[in-house]
């Protein structure tokens, strides 16, 4: 019975990882279409990050039914507020809040704090992949600078 625990919560984790950065490359490439005015990409990519709402919902479920400390469950709950802000925002209302500032910034303090939350469960998941996570997310980063600057 432990080993089955043990390889359920081993599944979470690879989940869960496999999501951060599929989720930061997304955005990479959310970045990226929208610098060179490529509407196909940018929905398919931007439909990718709505996705995993599915993903992150399980392994938040995963986490909780195997009793995860709280320095898991709160930051996860961080990533599927974003995730499920961004699907209001973005496909259901379809507010352009971008041009918006009173609903932008509040938008980007709650993207950080679920980039930042997928950041430190990884590490504290797998201190390996962790540094993956940070790598994709600083390749984000890259992008969204090029996105303005470049």
């Amino acid at each position: 019975m432990e080993i089955k625990q043990y390889n359920m919560i081993k599944l979470m984790d690879f989940i869960f990882i496999c999501s951060a950065i599929i989720f930061n490359i997304s955005v990479s490439l959310v970045y990226l279409s929208t610098k060179f005015d490529n509407m196909l990409l940018l929905q398919v990519s931007g439909s990718i990050v709505i996705v995993l709402i599915v993903p992150f919902s399980i392994t938040l479920y995963g986490y909780l039914k195997k009793d995860a400390k709280r320095r898991i469950i709160t930051p996860h709950i961080a990533i599927l507020f974003y995730l499920i802000l961004e699907l209001l925002l973005d496909y259901i209302f379809m507010i352009p809040f971008r041009d918006i500032l009173v609903i932008h910034i509040p938008y980007i303090i709650v993207f950080y704090a679920a980039e930042f939350s997928m950041v430190s469960i990884s590490f504290e998941r797998n201190r390996k992949m962790g540094f993956v996570v940070i790598l994709t997310f600083l390749i984000l980063i890259g992008c969204l600078i090029y996105l303005y600057i470049g």
